[in-house]
């Protein structure tokens, strides 16, 4: 097995054991007999347990980030805030390590959440600052309102999808029966509070300009009226803003490799 197979293999045994024991009871000396290999060729990888299940939480975001490149390049549309959040909270879901960080399961991560607040401050301001542009992107096209600061639009959406993902936890008896409902009503909510159809143009994001009207990214796969929905301006104003938010996502999920690289024993 090469190496960077075999750094996989672990990671996702090291992942497997910390979402069914938890990161107290998880051990490298068990890590290494699920995985096969000695206890020394984990060390060869990671210098510390901490920096081992560190990579894991970065692959698992690294494979969300990769699924929304893959749909924004297949299609421009979703670059737009309902969409990229519904596909989010569905792609969130498959992945409970990230889970349990979001929702702050101490019986999962212990201590180990407090240690990847601090390891990846960085690379969650580096976070913020690609989320405002790519809302800065989107107004300048005429995608989204301008008649807020922009500041502000990144709190609402960061305070309303953190609501959907926490209530998960918190909400369960009273959630709708699928998850697919679930983030239909995310998306809506997002497109009802932010979006607005590039026929409008610029400045008329008012509340009677009908937001998001014929943005396509209601109920469904990706759309509620059809992923054709969305009129030719708005699709042309989409493939137009693509390529810049694009390129900060493809830089986003470049700091998020070496960042997996910093942990990697030298």
């Amino acid at each position: 097995m090469e190496r960077s197979q075999r750094a996989d293999h672990i990671l996702d045994v090291a992942g497997e054991l910390l979402v069914a024991w938890g990161y107290g009871r998880v051990t490298i000396d068990e890590i290494a007999r699920r995985a096969k290999v000695g206890k020394g060729t984990v060390y060869l990888h990671w210098k510390t347990k901490d920096a081992l299940l560190l990579a894991v939480m970065l692959k698992a975001q690294s494979r969300i980030h990769q699924r929304q490149l893959e749909l924004m390049r297949a299609d421009p549309l979703e670059i737009l805030p309902s969409r990229m959040l519904r596909r989010h909270f569905l792609d969130f879901q498959g992945e409970p390590v990230l889970r349990a960080l979001y929702t702050d399961d101490a019986d999962i991560l212990g201590r180990l959440n407090d240690t990847a607040k601090k390891e990846f401050a960085e690379l969650m301001a580096q976070g913020d600052r690609h989320l405002r542009r790519h809302l800065e992107v989107l107004r300048e096209h005429g995608l989204v309102r301008d008649d807020t600061d922009v500041h502000h639009q990144q709190y609402a959406l960061l305070a309303t999808s953190n609501g959907f993902f926490t209530a998960e936890a918190l909400l369960s008896d009273r959630a709708p029966d699928t998850l697919e409902v679930r983030a239909d009503i995310l998306s809506r909510t997002i497109r009802s509070a932010l979006e607005v159809s590039a026929d409008d143009g610029p400045g008329s994001g008012g509340p009677d300009s009908g937001p998001g009207s014929d943005l396509g990214s209601g109920p469904g796969p990706g759309s509620g009226s059809g992923p054709d929905a969305a009129s030719p301006r708005t699709r042309a104003a989409a493939a137009a803003a693509a390529p810049e938010i694009i390129a900060c996502y493809e830089h986003f999920n470049e700091l998020c490799a070496q960042e997996m690289r910093r942990q990697i024993r030298d």
